[in-house]
């Protein structure tokens, strides 16, 4: 109990220290939105690492990230952690990106400021006209950020079962609508069940499988072959 209640205390009071350091990111009003996102991107890693050390966990790459950017990684999801391990990848390859996350979450009482600030960007999956100015957003901030990469779920939603659970359509049509490659990403742990044991005394290890670029025709099917390659090998 006092364990559970002790890493979100950690995590709550650094991510509201954290939402005051993005926040003069945020709203600095003489900076270019490609170094702000830069700016976000590096304290997103900052926060995501501190937490991922308090808890005593450790991230293994089982390939490598391009060194290109205007990529979408397209990442399984299974828990909150699934950013926080991300976020270390991208702190070594020092890219910088936008998370793709519902509206649901901005409006959180508790995180909805954190994902704000951070440069995250909303979609509202119910609302036609939402996903109208979500897909603008985008365009726009593409057209102006030449090194912004995207992060999405394509799941949609965080997922307890074995294996990869179908695809919602945002992953394929924001790439095909803004013409950009895909890396496939996928997560090898259940890491709702890796943070409910966090904090550990010895370092535990996630491992995180990334594949070759792919463009966006039958996502899910291309997404799926490359989760089949991983079980294979195993």
């Amino acid at each position: 109990m006092l364990k559970n209640l002790g890493k979100y205390i950690f995590m709550i009071e650094l991510g509201f220290k954290y939402i005051k350091i993005f926040k003069q990111t945020y709203f600095h009003p003489f900076i270019t939105q490609k170094y702000a996102y830069q700016e976000l991107s590096k304290a997103r890693q900052e926060y995501s690492n501190k937490v991922l050390d308090f808890l005593n966990i450790k991230v293994k790459l089982i390939g490598t990230l391009p060194k290109k950017d205007k990529i979408l990684y397209a990442i399984n999801h299974r828990s909150l952690l699934d950013i926080l391990v991300m976020e270390n990848i991208f702190s070594h390859y020092n890219k910088s990106g936008t998370w793709i996350a519902k509206q649901e979450l901005f409006d959180d009482a508790l995180y909805g400021k954190f994902f704000q600030y951070s440069g995250c960007i909303p979609v509202d999956l119910e609302n036609k006209r939402g996903l109208v100015r979500f897909f603008k957003t985008i365009k726009k901030t593409l057209a102006k950020v030449d090194d912004l990469n995207i992060y999405i779920f394509p799941e949609g939603e965080r997922y307890g079962g074995e294996g990869v659970k179908a695809f919602q359509s945002g992953a394929q049509k924001i790439a095909k609508a803004n013409n950009l490659n895909i890396v496939p990403v996928y997560i090898n742990d259940k890491l709702e069940k890796v943070f409910k044991n966090a904090p550990y005394e010895e370092p535990y290890t996630v491992e995180v499988h990334v594949g070759d670029i792919i463009s966006h025709e039958n996502l899910e099917e291309k997404y799926r072959e490359f989760y089949k390659s991983i079980q294979e090998k195993k």
